[in-house]
């Protein structure tokens, strides 16, 4: 299943090893989940999961990155037609869009009003592996 990942799922999964987004680590991680990227995503990741108040080992980020890159899918993006209230966020709808995802998985779903989603379905990490038990 393809999917895109805001990077609040990301640094909550690897901080927190038993809540949801923990588990949609571990379903990429396995290989169970495709995740879709581009280059501005894996900065993002890496900034933000280097920041010292996170204590994460560079070892970890970089294979976790490493990961991502060999079994994820990098896509090319268009700009949004609209924008959305943050900007930062737009890179995850525009990947989401462009790589055809069943869903773009993140903590903040305010940050992408359904008005502004071109059909692409956005849920967070507890609804996401209620659609996975169903689905896989």
């Amino acid at each position: 299943m393809k999917v895109a990942l805001d990077t609040n799922v990301v640094v909550s999964g690897l901080l927190r090893p038993f809540g949801s987004p923990a588990e949609i680590v571990r379903m990429m991680s396995s290989g169970v989940l495709t995740v879709c990227y581009d280059a501005r995503i894996l900065v993002e990741y890496r900034e933000v999961l280097l920041r010292p108040k996170f204590r994460l080992e560079v070892i970890y980020i970089d294979a976790l990155l490493d990961q991502i890159k060999a079994e994820g899918s990098l896509v090319v993006t268009k700009p949004l037609a609209a924008p959305l209230p943050d900007m930062d966020d737009e890179m995850f709808l525009e990947v989401a869009i462009a790589g055809n995802v069943r869903c773009l998985v993140t903590g903040n779903l305010k940050h992408y009003p359904p008005s502004k989603r071109q059909g692409i379905s956005v849920v967070s990490p507890r609804e996401f592996l209620e659609i996975c038990r169903r689905e896989i």
